[in-house]
């Protein structure tokens, strides 16, 4: 993908990064409703319209700045407004809320990779919409797989942290919260030197082969992006 300028690539990348954070804050909101709390159904946040959803910062900037560096890609929406204690079980019901996130990247990545392997039988046969698509595609399963990955970490913010939370007793889940305000700060540490990387890289790499195996793509296909 060296051959295309910052724009492109930045075009290629858009569209997949606004739809998977957009689809995994509305998966959050929609669990949410269907366990009893209708706090992101009443503020008109249970939609597809990125508009909705985006954070200058998180949703542009930041992946943009992170595409530019050759970065780990990562970025984030406006939380979807979840009340906690219209929860019918609280405590156990925020880890179905939590896990909804990163589910949704998981289909994400499942229907990007059929996309992928559209473009791919396209550009093979030389009709010029394949390449954009096949380009489309890999970069929709990479930023899916990360977040869904990167979300499991069990560090609150992270819906991960927040299924550790609900999973354990009151006296150790309180204690592993109050990391929370911490969270965002230890994140780009663990960027900064390096870590985050050396945790998920590998475990990206398997699952994105795996979608190569299960849809019969080539091998190293996800590499040329």
């Amino acid at each position: 993908m060296d051959e295309f300028s910052f724009v492109q690539k930045f075009i290629i990348w858009a569209i997949p990064v606004i739809f998977a954070i957009t689809a995994h804050e509305v998966a959050h909101g929609w669990v949410a409703l269907k366990l009893g709390d209708r706090t992101a159904q009443m503020m008109g946040r249970l939609t597809l319209n990125p508009i909705k959803h985006i954070d200058p910062v998180g949703t542009i900037l930041v992946p943009g700045l992170l595409l530019l560096m050759g970065g780990f890609m990562f970025g984030w929406a406006r939380p979807v407004p979840i009340t906690y204690q219209n929860l019918r079980h609280p405590k156990a019901d925020m880890a179905w809320v939590a896990l909804a996130g990163p589910m949704a990247n998981l289909v994400m990545a499942v229907i990007w990779a059929l996309i992928a392997k559209l473009g791919f039988a396209l550009y093979q046969s030389a009709i010029t919409i394949g390449e954009p698509m096949l380009y489309m595609g890999v970069a929709g399963v990479l930023i899916n797989t990360m977040l869904m990955l990167l979300n499991l970490l069990p560090l609150p913010p992270l819906d991960g942290g927040r299924i550790l939370v609900s999973l354990l007793p009151g006296p150790l889940a309180w204690q592993v919260g109050r990391i929370e305000p911490y969270g965002f700060f230890i994140l780009i540490a663990l960027i900064y030197f390096g870590i985050l990387g050396m945790i998920l890289w590998p475990l990206i790499g398997v699952f994105i082969n795996l979608l190569a195996m299960v849809f019969s793509l080539p091998p190293g296909i996800f590499s040329i992006i």
